[in-house]
């Protein structure tokens, strides 16, 4: 009867997150004791004179809601009451979020039609970054990134960095059609172009990297520039505050360096009255350098910039870099950077990074490999996946923190052969933002829930993709910085605007349904 398929079925019932699971099985499938020696009889173990004697109980679950939970002593029957929930869309989706990305049986529903809903006014959704100089009235951004406030929920506000060293801390708190722009605040840490811009974990600083080879740390407060960071030879590409240390952050340049300041240390003398500090650490050719041919003169040979880092949220003294030579993610441990068994002398320490990725994703769909433009790391549905944004016009996935590649994504439409163009993930780790250098002012959201559960391997070539891509058009030539907030995605393009991107599915719809008439007020997805 054990080997018959009509043996009876067991269930086993989870409720780790409210979801009920049935999982069958036959009765034949459970271990079985092994066949006694002697006449076949399983001997029974004889109890003690003052020992009760135990039952096993059945567990039966009650048919009815109403039914309460039983147990008695002298019965061999426990009935167990397991509560029902109520399934909607929105409880689904929320329950599936707070699975782990890596279970490939448990997907997330789809959100095409939430990203697709996402919509721009032409009058109430644009900000224009002023020009300094007579001869322009705009100037183009380069960077920017919402307060960590903004993405928790809060005000909104957005800081843009320009071409002129200038930024503006925009708020971009949804209004009515023809309502007056929120006053804005304007600085100006540097006179030439900013590439990166931080707030730090409070939201009181600003970190600007820029191409006059400083890192400047000024106060959204008072407006006033409080500290000069020098140590770079060549322009700072990027630059990420420590999350769990409020004094600490690190920079990446153009010169292959990777620079940890610490703003209790005055180490430099004063500039004009302004704190000027040098890194603390300092690794040099953190990406290697490239390969000058033999001859007679000796060429000194050019270290691999740095474009882009970031702190996991995991591991506070660990930082991930990439650089502009290949697809190879580091990792460093910045407690202990050095590498002991190096020979050097003890004042030039040799810096290893603590792993690396073990291949070059980049070098899978062409002759060379390519390099990083930008990085974003995945939280909620998509944690534990870095996600990269490569020079050949392709979006990459990472295991971390094993940094293995896991596979790639593009768009036939999506082109990133800038180091301009940078990826942001939103707050709910649902959705991926990229920029493009089309000069069709395109910008395009992925849906990155169920992206760690596609492929089980970078090796596996899959016709899945991560989702359809939604793409936007509502600028005129490269967007390069994007970012999040709470329910809204800032887009930057070349000619002075920034854009923002609002959920609204009766506007959508109303577009849809009448695109010539609602086409001089909105812009949405294409």
């Amino acid at each position: 009867m054990l080997d018959s398929p009509e043996a009876p079925r067991l269930e086993i019932f989870s409720d780790a997150t409210n979801v009920r699971e049935n999982l069958h099985f036959y009765a034949s499938q459970l271990p079985t004791p092994a066949t006694p020696l002697g006449d076949g009889k399983v001997k029974r173990r004889i109890s003690q004179s003052d020992e009760t004697p135990t039952k096993k109980p059945r567990l039966l679950v009650a048919e009815s809601s109403n039914d309460a939970i039983h147990f008695d002593a002298e019965m061999d029957d426990v009935v167990v009451k397991r509560r029902g929930c109520r399934r909607t869309v929105f409880r689904t989706l929320g329950l599936a979020s707070n699975s782990y990305p890596a279970e490939p049986y448990r997907m997330l529903l789809p959100s095409r039609n939430i990203l697709q809903s996402f919509v721009s006014s032409h009058t109430s959704d644009v900000f224009k970054c002023h020009s300094r100089t007579v001869d322009s009235f705009v100037t183009p951004p380069y960077a920017s990134a919402y307060s960590n406030e903004a993405k928790r929920g809060g005000v909104p506000l957005l800081a843009v960095a320009t071409e002129q060293g200038s930024i503006h801390i925009l708020n971009t708190t949804k209004r009515t059609e023809w309502d007056c722009e929120p006053a804005r605040v304007t600085l100006q840490p540097h006179d030439n172009g900013i590439f990166d811009v931080k707030w730090n974990a409070d939201d009181t600083l600003l970190a600007t990297a820029s191409g006059d080879k400083s890192t400047r740390i000024s106060s959204v407060e008072t407006q006033q520039l409080l500290s000069i960071l020098d140590g770079h030879t060549s322009t700072v590409k990027c630059v990420a505050w420590d999350p769990a240390h409020r004094d600490l952050l690190t920079t990446g340049g153009r010169d292959g360096m990777l620079c940890l300041y610490d703003l209790r240390v005055n180490n430099l003398s004063d500039r004009d009255e302004i704190a000027a500090r040098s890194a603390v650490i300092t690794i040099t050719a953190a990406h290697g350098q490239d390969k000058v041919p033999g001859g007679r003169h000796k060429i000194r040979p050019l270290p691999r910039g740095i474009t882009n880092i970031l702190y996991p949220n995991d591991r506070p003294h660990g930082l991930v870099s990439s650089g502009s030579f290949d697809g190879l993610l580091h990792y460093w441990d910045l407690r202990l950077p050095s590498d002991k068994s190096s020979k050097r002398s003890p004042k030039k320490p040799s810096y290893k990074p603590l792993f690396s990725s073990t291949m070059d994703p980049t070098t899978f769909h062409g002759a060379r490999c390519r390099g990083i433009t930008s990085m974003s790391q995945g939280s909620g549905p998509s944690a534990g996946l870095l996600f990269a944004l490569g020079a050949d016009s392709r979006l990459y996935i990472y295991s971390y923190p094993t940094l293995t590649p896991l596979r790639s994504e593009a768009h036939p439409d999506l082109q990133t052969n800038s180091f301009y163009v940078r990826l942001a993930t939103s707050p709910c780790g649902r959705w991926l933002a990229s920029g493009s250098t089309n000069r069709a002012g395109s910008l395009f959201l992925f849906d990155i829930s169920n992206a760690g559960r596609v492929a089980l391997s970078y090796g596996k070539e899959t016709d899945e993709p991560i989702s359809p891509t939604v793409r936007f058009r509502g600028q005129s030539g490269e967007i390069g910085a994007v970012d999040w907030a709470r329910d809204m995605v800032a887009s930057c393009a070349d000619d002075g605007t920034v854009r923002i991107w609002r959920p609204d599915l009766e506007v959508y719809q109303n577009c849809i349904s009448n695109s010539e008439e609602q086409k001089w007020d909105w812009f949405w997805s294409t």
